[in-house]
């Protein structure tokens, strides 16, 4: 297992992160469709990725309404100080009219509650969820500092904005003197490279952490889609068509995929989760499972190290369609260096 810095925090994290969205849930549709592991799946999951070098684990109040941290906290006993431990808050958690958001009632009510479940008195990492439209950036950010002041938290980060909004957050933090973000939480694959315009820039330039989700697009890329194959009825894609997925392009990677695959002796997970990997920007891979099995599948692929070849190859079969301002970028760096005799 390699590690990376989260950000400039000096923290080091393992290339992959145990995503606990498996953990919990069953009274919750979407929950239902990950996993819903219980206690004894979710420990052996635990214990599986702790023995092969995991130290990073994500989990989020929302999912099975809590449930998910209470099942890692309970996996993580005994073993706390040993591990980086995230989770967010954002999303609905009950039916009030503030039981949502990024106020910072909601905030401070939901990071002491999932304290109390994770059995902790501390989260390393604390991510907003997504946009709260309702609440000023000032609110939010102040009751995210006051918390790393407190020390309950120790480094705040965010999921599932737009670049703008990450400059725009830090810009304010450092203006009022508050904390920045440290890491971004994105969805990032070979089949949604989306990122690569604007959030993959921001991050690097504001010196944070890069951590995928959804990193086989749902299960498009775990190797039971193709053409003429389409998963089974318990496939998860089968049941949640998510993320988004352009299937032409889709299975042009695929063949791809398959092709280097075959050639590798490796899996269409496994060369698509190594080509992540080599991606400058990445700090963690956050991987799902349902058994230690799928667990280790996924992690073999931190000893697949892709040639120059198979990632042109890859490049050319996911790349994005030219967008304005950057159609071209070069025009903008070409006049810039002085003309070679």
């Amino acid at each position: 297992m390699n590690y990376k810095t989260l950000g400039g925090t000096g923290l080091l994290v393992s290339e992959f992160c145990l995503g606990t969205m498996t953990f919990g849930g069953k009274d919750f549709p979407m929950s239902a469709v990950m996993g819903a592991l219980d206690d004894g799946a979710a420990q052996k999951l635990v214990d599986e990725a702790i023995d092969a070098g995991i130290n990073f684990f994500d989990t989020a109040n929302q999912y099975g309404l809590g449930e998910s941290e209470e099942i890692l906290g309970r996996a993580l006993k005994g073993k706390r100080n040993e591990v980086v431990l995230s989770t967010k808050v954002r999303f609905r958690m009950g039916p009030g009219i503030n039981q949502a958001g990024l106020s910072r009632g909601h905030i401070l009510e939901q990071a002491e509650a999932s304290l109390r479940r994770l059995g902790t008195d501390y989260i390393d990492l604390y991510q907003i969820h997504g946009l709260d439209p309702l609440t000023d950036w000032e609110e939010t950010l102040r009751a995210l500092d006051d918390l790393v002041t407190s020390g309950k938290v120790r480094y705040i980060g965010c999921s599932n904005l737009q670049g703008w909004q990450i400059v725009k957050a830090n810009s304010i933090s450092r203006q009022l003197g508050l904390r920045s973000f440290h890491a971004n939480q994105s969805y990032y694959s070979l089949a949604g490279r989306d990122i690569e315009r604007d959030i993959i820039p921001v991050v690097q330039d504001q010196k944070m952490g890069l951590l995928v989700w959804s990193p086989l697009a749902g299960g498009f890329l775990s190797g039971k889609y193709s053409r003429n194959t389409q998963g089974g009825e318990d496939d998860r894609r089968t049941k949640f068509d998510f993320p988004p997925v352009d299937r032409e392009q889709g299975y042009a990677v695929i063949d791809v995929l398959q092709e280097i695959a075959e050639e590798r002796e490796s899996t269409v997970a496994g060369i698509a989760l190594a080509w992540l990997l080599q991606q400058p920007a990445v700090t963690s891979i956050i991987v799902g499972a349902r058994r230690p099995e799928q667990l280790r599948d996924n992690l073999r692929a931190s000893n697949v190290v892709l040639s120059e070849g198979e990632m042109t190859r890859l490049d050319e079969a996911s790349k994005l369609k030219p967008e304005y301002p950057l159609w071209d970028p070069s025009m903008y760096i070409a006049d810039r260096y002085p003309v070679q005799p």
